[in-house]
């Protein structure tokens, strides 16, 4: 081996010059230095030209400390080129000058004698099997790879630069309208259409910056991070798809090739006769849960309703949301997998250096990950195509999705649901983290002291004829105060300083003072940036006033579409009145960050101030220094679109829009009486199983797929064409046994036997009691002629069935609060 390492160097050092740096003497185009840059340790690079600038030296802020520069690149795999000082720099004379040059900086690796060694033959090794491309590509190649049996001399240029005919690193086409990507050390070459498909890449006035440059793990979460291209890089060496080099962010299935290569798992192929294999989608809707005809990704098990989507049929292939931007598994997933006829169990991904030995030593392609499978203990190996996410929604309904299923699958739900809770505040935590090095600074907006109308809405300021007058005097302890009996204040009417008898002395001028409450901008555990409290707040006191840009209904719409086509997620929006509303995002003040709470400690009233209708945020309660200030949003969530709610109040509702649960602390008398109802409950559903879902149709009694009612507590299902429909209600659909046949109102009475239903109105003599099964049906239903019925005046002296079938729905339904501050 030493003798091979001197007769490489020795053949090596006799293409180039042994140069000393000494005052005076400068490198030049060719020469051979040891450099070290960018956090590597030394490494064998020869000195060329920048080609943005077309010169190989320059000299760095001569009007201060003159320092010469030296454009170097480096020899082997590793491709990297960057300007160094010249004190960075030795000449080349031999591997065996590596012990003797000066350690800058000792960071990480570099201690370790034996990666100084392994450096050694690395550098000895990486130069005899590669060549560098003086051109364009930027390439390096093996001799045998484009066919030559010796080292060219001088400068090389591989065949495609030569011709000006570059291959599209996506498509793998020979082209010579491919463009180069803009990032000088890049050299890849795509078709505009390709290198377009990723979302990553960066379109700019001139050219692009291609996805290989960006994390696209980083990306997906959140696009606007400017970490996302900032640290270490490895790259696919097949597709443009780049993750930062740590487990967070490195997609599962990966393949390892180098530092910064490896093979991504979209490159997975499918070995013929193995079924786990086998692509598999569900059988449900991901939107409503319902079965039916479905629209099935090709990529993942993921399925939709074409109406839940409000899509077309397309044409083809199809891919989901999450599959076309790019979304993988990452090691600590939890998933629901797919294996054989097991139903879907709930597993964890893991790495493979982590798994057993026999496991590992398993035959497995590139893009399987190994999964640690809960309640079982198994592990697998599974790819994207058999598994889709575990969610939060899972871990709350781990009693319902265990009803009637094995104690190893109660298990393994609950152990899901444990370790994903983990899982969660370990990355809420690491989010933090890099928020805060990240945004060390709330997000821009404009500070402004009051509402500002946008467009033809209108700021209302009334004469001082028309302001109410209080009873209040000067000579009072707290004219107008927040314990005296000001007439203006019970009414929430703030008080003119032209008007009030009080004059100087008024205490109920809060908002044309501004005498907001001190408080500060800090950021919270998981709900990015809050408010706290600086001073002790006592209860009923002004805290702030809600200000913003006042708009109307059609620009608040025209808002809402640009923040969800531009992937915004927080909202300032809050009505005013039926035609106003106020949005604190671009433009306001302090209470814009202002989180919601299921217990809040501030409250929003509205005000009349001169006229106009204006918010103020009161303290509920008494508020020490350094607590969060909160209110509740009372937002209206409608679809599937809620958002998950962080507050961590003893009541919270878990999502944003339902109402808070009625919490009080418990006592040891409440201990008893919920233990003796979980054992009553448990005797009872063991005695008696009620479905959630009938499985025939309610009009013609066949299966078949069906359309089930989204109202709360109805259990009936039917078939499209049973109800003249064209294609499948999406969102909330009710079925017409809710409403009346006649008028179309809310229904009282109900037949038993088909959908038909009226209101109190128009329910006389439309409904009998069948004498043959003592149902309750209409005129449609008469097996026997009309003597068997009986009119429905005597069916109201006996209403136990009717109101049996009434209180089963009514008792189960849950209200909805409206976006509006009462």
């Amino acid at each position: 081996m030493r003798l091979l390492q001197t007769m490489v160097l020795t053949s090596f050092n006799s293409n180039s010059p042994k140069k000393k740096q000494l005052p005076g003497i400068k490198y030049s185009v060719e020469d051979v230095v040891w450099a070290k840059f960018n956090r590597r340790p030394w490494w064998p690079c020869h000195v060329t030209t920048d080609p943005q600038i077309e010169v190989h030296t320059k000299m760095k802020d001569p009007s201060r400390r003159p320092c010469r520069l030296y454009f170097v690149r480096m020899f082997g795999e590793i491709i990297d080129q960057a300007w160094v000082p010249a004190k960075a720099t030795f000449p080349f004379e031999g591997g065996h000058q590596f012990e003797k040059l000066p350690v800058l900086r000792r960071r990480g690796r570099q201690k370790d004698k034996d990666y100084k060694y392994t450096v050694k033959l690395l550098c000895v090794a990486n130069f005899v099997k590669l060549f560098w491309d003086y051109g364009q590509c930027c390439g390096a190649f093996h001799l045998q790879c484009i066919g030559l049996t010796e080292t060219p001399k001088g400068r090389f240029i591989c065949q495609e630069c030569k011709t000006g005919v570059h291959t599209c690193f996506v498509c793998k086409t020979p082209d010579k309208e491919v463009r180069r990507c803009m990032i000088p050390v890049c050299g890849k070459f795509y078709h505009m259409e390709c290198i377009m498909k990723y979302s990553p890449t960066v379109a700019q006035n001139r050219g692009f910056r291609c996805s290989l440059h960006v994390c696209l793990a980083c990306y997906i979460t959140n696009p606007a991070n400017p970490s996302i291209s900032k640290g270490r890089l490895t790259r696919c060496v097949r597709c443009p798809v780049a993750y930062h080099a740590n487990d967070y962010c490195m997609a599962a299935g990966s393949v390892p090739l180098a530092n910064n290569s490896f093979l991504c798992p979209k490159h997975f192929t499918q070995r013929k006769g193995c079924k786990n294999h086998e692509h598999i989608n569900v059988s449900w809707c991901f939107v409503c849960s319902e079965g039916g005809s479905l629209l099935c990704c090709e990529s993942c098990p993921a399925a939709f309703h074409r109406e839940c989507l409000n899509i077309d049929m397309p044409q083809g292939s199809w891919f989901c949301n999450d599959c076309r931007a790019g979304k993988k598994p990452h090691y600590k997933d939890i998933l629901w997998v797919k294996v054989g006829r097991y139903r879907w169990w709930p597993a964890e991904v893991t790495q493979p250096k982590n798994v057993p030995e026999n496991i590992y030593r398993l035959r497995h392609e590139v893009g399987e990950f190994p999964v640690h499978f809960f309640g079982s203990k198994d592990y697998v190996w599974t790819h994207q195509a058999r598994c889709f996410p575990y969610m939060e929604v899972d871990a709350n309904n781990k009693e319902k999705m265990g009803k009637g299923a094995d104690a190893i699958y109660k298990k393994a739900l609950n152990e899901a649901a444990v370790r994903f809770r983990e899982l969660q505040e370990e990355k809420e935590m690491r989010q933090l983290q890099e928020d805060k090095k990240n945004d060390k600074k709330p997000p821009p907006y404009k500070h402004i002291k009051v509402n500002r109308p946008i467009g033809k809405v209108q700021i209302i300021t009334a004469d001082l004829s028309e302001i109410p007058r209080c009873n209040c005097k000067v000579s009072d302890e707290n004219p107008c105060g927040i314990d005296s009996e000001c007439i203006n204040r019970m009414l929430m009417y703030e008080c003119h300083p032209q008007v009030c008898p009080a004059e100087e002395r008024c205490q109920n001028q809060c908002f044309t003072k501004r005498q907001y409450t001190e408080v500060e901008i800090f950021r919270t555990l998981s709900r990015g940036w809050g408010l706290r409290s600086v001073s002790d707040i006592k209860k009923g006191a002004f805290v702030n006033e809600y200000v913003g840009e006042v708009i109307d209904e059609e620009e608040c719409r025209a808002r809402i579409k640009h923040a969800q086509e531009n992937n915004i997620c927080n909202f300032y929006m809050l009505t005013l009145d039926k035609d106003r509303i106020i949005d604190a995002g671009p433009k306001g003040n302090q209470s814009r960050f202002m989180n919601h709470s299921c217990q809040p400690n501030c409250e929003t009233q509205k005000w009349t101030v001169n006229g106009d209708t204006r918010v103020g945020l009161f303290a509920l309660e008494d508020i020490p220094t350094g607590v969060e200030l909160t209110f509740n949003y009372n937002l209206e969530c409608l679809g599937n679109g809620k958002t998950v709610c962080k507050c961590g109040a003893p009541n919270c509702s878990r999502f944003l829009g339902d109402r808070p649960k009625v919490w009080h602390a418990p006592s040891s008398e409440d201990k008893v009486r919920k233990l003796k109802k979980k054992v009553a409950v448990k005797r009872k559903s063991q005695l008696e199983v009620t479905k959630e879902r009938e499985d025939e149709c309610f009009y013609c009694g066949d299966g078949g797929q069906i359309v089930s009612c989204k109202k709360l507590g109805c259990p009936k299902v039917y078939h499209a064409d049973c109800l003249n429909l064209s294609k499948r209600p999406a969102g909330r659909w009710e079925c017409p046994w809710h409403q009346c046949n006649e008028c179309g109102r809310e229904a009282a009475s109900y037949c038993e036997m088909c959908p038909n239903s009226y209101c109190k109105q128009h329910r006389e003599g439309m409904l009998f009691i069948s004498k043959l099964d003592g149902k309750l049906s209409c005129s449609e239903h008469d097996p026997c002629g009309p003597d068997p019925l009986e009119p429905v005046v005597s069916c109201l002296r006996n209403q136990r069935k009717e109101n049996a079938i009434k209180q089963q729905i009514t008792n189960v339904q849950s209200l909805h609060r409206v976006i509006t501050l009462t």
